[in-house]
């Protein structure tokens, strides 16, 4: 007797081979954005020629380029042969824009790839191609990072300001903004009420780069700049806020609960901490970014990672928190909030 089998499933390649040239959106944007391309038709439409002269780059070069930007959707290009932006492009990629993503793009090729070249023996021994979070060997890298990822930042550092009703406390707030890097949460927060005062943290080859970007806002006599490894510095007493921007990944489990409880003891009573973070789901089967995000720890620290906000809450409940809780944000993940309990 027979038996009636559902139809096996075609399975292609194509997924595999599309994966093989994984690298390549990443690359075409960062050369649209160090190139200028993306800036060149911000005031209209181009065709190659036009867009050639603006870039002072050669038709030859930017034909292929511009076909593959237009193909992976981040330029429209006409039956003319004309290019321009798409809205997406408008948005994050036009470097005069507020919501401008391409400072990430910038160091794809000379910072962040190389390491990754590097995944397989890095797998093999659990140790970093190169560490970037030492500070004699990581200085370089953030100095030049930090200023391009502000924008990354800065829209859920307002939403933080927002959320925390900083604009209606009438007395001083202080605020002690960890791995401050380019200070764009303290920024934010000193541009919501007046009466806001930051403590910056971070190591002393990073604090330029802090100060230059508060002063480009017109807030460095609202700053304190502290130098030191987290761990070691003065961070000060009776804060209000406490801001850990996306640096519990790279400093690895021990330190995190560490740099936690210390952030604890800073704090005042009824004083809140915001953490930002790539997170991951508690049986890490997703978000992509979030698992990407680990195996870049994996490729440049001795013992960072993604975690889930279970892992974050336990961390704070054992420091002392209470009231953790998410804040939605315009970032990779929400925001993570817990206060110290009222005196």
């Amino acid at each position: 007797m027979s038996t009636l089998q559902a139809p096996a499933m075609h399975v292609t390649p194509e997924r595999l081979m599309q994966m093989a040239w994984g690298f390549a959106p990443s690359l075409a944007i960062e050369a649209g954005v160090r190139l200028g391309i993306f800036d060149a038709l911000e005031d209209g439409r181009k065709t190659l020629d036009g867009i050639a002269s603006a870039t002072r780059c050669s038709p030859r070069g930017l034909s292929p380029v511009l076909n593959l930007l237009a193909g992976f959707g981040f330029l429209e290009k006409s039956d003319e042969q004309s290019y321009g932006l798409t809205p997406e492009s408008a948005a994050f990629l036009v470097s005069t824009k507020p919501g401008f993503q391409g400072g990430l793009f910038r160091h794809m090729s000379r910072q962040l790839m190389p390491n990754w070249l590097e995944l397989t023996e890095v797998v093999r021994s659990g140790q970093p191609a190169e560490s970037v979070n030492k500070e004699p060997d990581g200085t370089s890298f953030f100095e030049q990072f930090v200023e391009d990822i502000f924008p990354m930042s800065y829209p859920s550092a307002c939403v933080l300001a927002n959320g925390l009703g900083i604009s209606k406390i009438d007395e001083t707030v202080s605020v002690l903004d960890l791995a401050a890097g380019s200070g764009v949460w303290g920024i934010a927060l000193a541009q919501a009420s007046p009466k806001v005062r930051v403590r910056a943290v971070d190591w002393q080859g990073v604090l330029p780069v802090t100060r230059r970007v508060t002063e480009r806002f017109g807030l460095t006599e609202r700053f304190t700049f502290v130098p030191g490894d987290l761990l070691e510095a003065d961070f000060g007493t009776g804060h209000q806020v406490a801001v850990l921007g996306h640096i519990l990944h790279s400093e690895g489990e021990e330190r995190g609960r560490s740099l936690v409880k210390k952030t604890f003891e800073a704090l005042a009573p009824g004083g809140t901490i915001a953490i930002a973070e790539f997170l991951v789901n508690e049986d890490r089967s997703g978000p992509l970014n979030g698992l990407i995000f680990a195996v870049n720890m994996l490729v440049n620290t001795t013992a960072g990672n993604a975690y889930s906000f279970a892992e974050i809450r336990a961390w704070l409940q054992e420091a002392g928190f209470v009231n953790v809780r998410q804040l939605d944000a315009p970032g990779p993940s929400p925001l993570i909030l817990a206060d110290c309990r009222p005196a």
